[in-house]
């Protein structure tokens, strides 16, 4: 009385797909959500109580309020997430401009000053002077 089921055989090809099918919906279905969500924190023209009424809605209403709320707003979706991208870029290249670009090497400050030097700008006097302090590491290369 032993009947032997196989997956197979009891699990066609066409239920399979039909299946993905449901799990790709339902991932794509949750990155949507969360990508409105997170376009509602970001906006800054909503106030206070616009977000909360969108996120109120997007969840007590989940497919309602994240399709009204792409109908709604969705245009701006995509100019709220390029500016913030850019924002953040700025703040990288700004970040790597303070901490590498400021600092010259000990070797830059001595060509700079002997230039001067060749041009008439400092004293031989002027000239000793800075390079000691170049040197001594309290010239304006050990300043930050």
């Amino acid at each position: 009385m032993s009947t032997h089921t196989y997956l197979a055989y009891d699990y066609p090809l066409l239920s399979m797909f039909w299946t993905l099918l449901w799990f790709f919906l339902w991932v794509m279905w949750f990155v949507l959500l969360f990508r409105v969500i997170g376009d509602i924190f970001r906006d800054d023209s909503l106030s206070g109580w616009g977000k909360t009424g969108w996120l109120v809605f997007c969840i007590v209403l989940p497919f309602l309020g994240v399709f009204v709320y792409l109908i709604a707003r969705g245009r701006d979706m995509g100019r709220r997430e390029i500016s913030h991208a850019q924002a953040q870029q700025r703040a990288f290249d700004d970040y790597i401009r303070d901490t590498a670009g400021s600092k010259r090497s000990s070797a830059e400050e001595l060509a700079k000053l002997s230039e001067m030097r060749s041009h008439g700008d400092i004293t031989d006097d002027e000239f000793r002077r800075a390079k000691e302090l170049v040197l001594s590491g309290a010239g304006p290369s050990a300043r930050t």
